[in-house]
């Protein structure tokens, strides 16, 4: 009869291997574990059966249920689109200002503007319209084409400098790279422009610059054109940065922003809602 040899320290028996004085313990792995592991082979196989699993060159097997996920996704995105039918065409055939004066239609046109407003309108304009150097604040009174819901709508439209046959285009001359205006007509042109800022008149030799290169654009008093999408130069409010350099600047070598049309990227219930979300912002005139 063999005998039995113990480990002194554990009092488990050893197998009988042993490699440079280590010895081998007999602890076979509990049954708990095995039982789960003989579970686990169970449940796949029947998995493998039951459901989609095994691809081929052209196909995978279907499974006894034939289930499908994306048939799952399509049947609920046909419920979701069903259900949204009776409002899309309340929509389609609605302007958008009488979206606005609708009650339902404006609780869903907002619902629905601010998330297409944070995927596509926040990356540039910020959470809220908060806007960012270059990129225009949308909860100010400050708007180049208009701040009426319909002019807000035309310019999300169409764009700015963008791809559309109607986008909003407007540009300044770059007055001092094109040697329209020398240095010291710039620094008065600009100093003009600062004092409208601020409320006062001006020197009278800068106003006649004034009046000769920018009040096409601008305005007689500074307060922009929205027909040609002049900014207004009274409200304090700089796209590119504030002070006398900022403004000598863009007068120089003028920086232009563009906005991508949107007409063709979103549907038309799409833009609507975007509109009426970005009027309510604040700034809507």
């Amino acid at each position: 009869m063999a005998t039995v040899e113990r480990d002194p320290l554990t009092g488990t028996e050893t197998t009988g291997h042993e490699w440079d004085g280590i010895k081998e313990l007999n602890s076979p792995i509990p049954r708990w574990w095995v039982f789960t592991l003989w579970v686990c082979i169970v449940w796949g196989i029947g998995y493998v059966i039951v459901y989609p699993a095994w691809p081929s060159l052209s196909d995978y097997t279907r499974g006894f249920f034939g289930y499908s996920s994306r048939a799952e996704l399509a049947s609920e995105l046909a419920q979701v689109k069903a259900s949204r039918a009776g409002w899309l065409k309340r929509f389609e055939e609605a302007s958008v200002v009488d979206v606005a004066k609708d009650n339902e239609l404006l609780n869903y046109a907002m619902a629905g503007g601010r998330v297409i407003f944070a995927d596509n309108c926040a990356p540039c304009h910020g959470s809220g319209g908060a806007g960012a150097k270059g990129y225009p604040v949308l909860a100010d009174d400050d708007w180049l084409w208009g701040g009426t819901l319909e002019q807000v709508h035309e310019t999300i439209r169409v764009g700015v400098r963008g791809t559309h046959d109607d986008t909003r285009d407007s540009s300044m001359p770059k007055f001092g790279v094109d040697e329209a205006l020398d240095k010291a007509q710039i620094a008065a042109v600009a100093d003009y422009v600062l004092a409208l800022a601020g409320g006062s008149a001006g020197d009278a030799a800068a106003k006649e610059i004034y009046v000769e290169q920018c009040e096409g654009c601008h305005g007689e008093d500074g307060k922009g054109l929205h027909e040609s999408g002049g900014p207004n130069l009274t409200d304090g409010i700089w796209l590119y940065g504030e002070g006398r350099d900022a403004v000598m600047a863009q007068i120089n070598n003028p920086k232009h922003g563009v906005m991508p049309t949107w007409e063709g990227r979103l549907d038309g219930v799409s833009i609507k809602q975007v509109a009426i979300y970005v009027h309510s912002l604040g700034g809507g005139q």
